[in-house]
């Protein structure tokens, strides 16, 4: 039974690296789709940020108003829409069309992918929801080290019309293979909006929360034009421009297995810390290291692992934050990451306009900067939180001794 119950969850993984990779592929191809829709680079750069706000927004609600509603029906229902949406984008005569189909595809993602995890706890034992948990989330980490690179190769070999069609058939795959293998997935309670918001009345969840969107945020001011931001390194080359997304995605895979061990050995605090300074310095000097390809490579390899790695201790602090709603509150940490993307979506179409695309840098790095700043003050709280309080007479106590 086992080997079945694992291909199972690959199939739901499958679903997430089509997620992933649409996500990610679009800035591989973004200046070819400016010249497509006759659109300068930063409009074209808000069909990232437009899917970003309809996931953020749409996911949690609904989450809560699908319920009743059969997983199976759910997680197909949400692939067959993504299918759709995509093939829309490749055939969009024009750019508003462009844009309303990266909406729909959006919604798409918004049905399958907290559909997707929740799906993947339910469907195994109890003792190995971690690992199925994983092997699910693996999918979207994969996608950055292979989706994404793939997607921007078959964009410069033929057309970025084509990358989308190829984001459609991994959506598909999954689709199918989920109607075939998946008979029944057991349903969770019904959670309403209002409980699903509730972990925002804390304040040390607030503050970890502004922190994943703040650093998302510095991190797709950089990726989401990230063809223009590198042009001097890869030459317009779409090969070298996908070999700096392999690099960029490798190390990130790297960084989630990495930096696991390191808060187990050193702690939460002191890892996070020290992925958002390299983050932000790393940022700082882009405008100089994005210039040639020999100094792109540790540019990105950097980036790669301090921005994935950054996730990990984000996650391992909502989890001890609100161990109790541990699910919702990672929901809301999803929430802020695509949040963080509209954000870098519409900073960096303005930071082009205003500065030009080789001074995103220094915008990433000051969003870096506050994310240190709000992770910081969230380690306050929480320690604050976690101290033992004092009675009187424990005061009185330790005054006389």
């Amino acid at each position: 039974m086992r080997p079945a119950m694992d291909t199972r969850l690959l199939i739901l993984a499958l679903g997430m690296f089509a997620l992933g990779t649409d996500n990610f592929v679009v800035a591989g191809v973004l200046p070819e789709m400016s010249r497509s829709f006759d659109v300068s680079i930063g409009a074209a750069g808000q069909l990232t940020t437009v899917y970003a706000v309809a996931y953020a927004l749409l996911s949690p609600t609904i989450a809560a108003l699908t319920g009743h509603i059969s997983r199976k029906v759910l997680l197909i229902t949400g692939l067959i829409v993504f299918v759709l949406a995509n093939l829309g984008t490749a055939m969009a005569p024009n750019f508003a069309l462009a844009i309303v189909s990266r909406v729909v595809a959006g919604l798409g993602a918004a049905l399958f992918s907290p559909t997707a995890t929740a799906a993947a706890a339910s469907i195994v034992p109890a003792e190995r929801r971690g690992v199925a948990l994983s092997v699910v989330t693996m999918g979207l980490t994969i996608s950055t080290a292979l989706g994404a690179p793939i997607g921007t190769l078959i964009g410069g070999l033929t057309d970025w019309h084509w990358t989308m069609v190829f984001v459609a058939l991994l959506a598909g795959m999954s689709a199918i293979g989920i109607s075939v293998l998946l008979s029944h997935i057991p349903m969770l309670p019904v959670i309403s909006l209002r409980q699903r918001l509730s972990p925002l009345a804390d304040t040390r969840m607030g503050l970890t929360l502004a922190t994943t969107f703040l650093f998302l945020g510095a991190a797709y001011t950089i990726y989401t034009y990230l063809a223009v931001v590198f042009d001097r390194a890869t030459d317009g080359n779409p090969t070298n421009l996908a070999g700096l997304l392999v690099l960029w995605g490798v190390s990130g895979t790297v960084s989630t297995f990495v930096v696991g061990r390191l808060i187990d050995v050193i702690g939460n605090g002191r890892v996070l810390v020290t992925l958002l300074a390299f983050l932000m310095i790393d940022f700082v000097l882009l405008p100089w290291t994005s210039g040639s390809l020999v100094t792109a490579i540790p540019a990105m390899l950097v980036w790669g692992f301090c921005g994935w790695g950054a996730v990990v201790p984000q996650q391992h602090r909502i989890v001890s934050i609100a161990s109790h709603i541990a699910p919702l509150a990672l929901g809301l940490n999803n929430t802020a990451m695509f949040l963080g993307v509209t954000l870098a979506g519409l900073i960096g179409a303005a930071g082009i306009h205003l500065f030009g695309s080789y001074a995103l840098g220094y915008i990433a790095a000051a969003l870096a900067a506050a994310a240190l700043m709000a992770a910081e003050i969230a380690a306050r709280k929480i320690a604050v939180s976690a101290a033992p309080s004092l009675a009187p007479d424990s005061h009185a106590g330790q005054s006389k001794a």
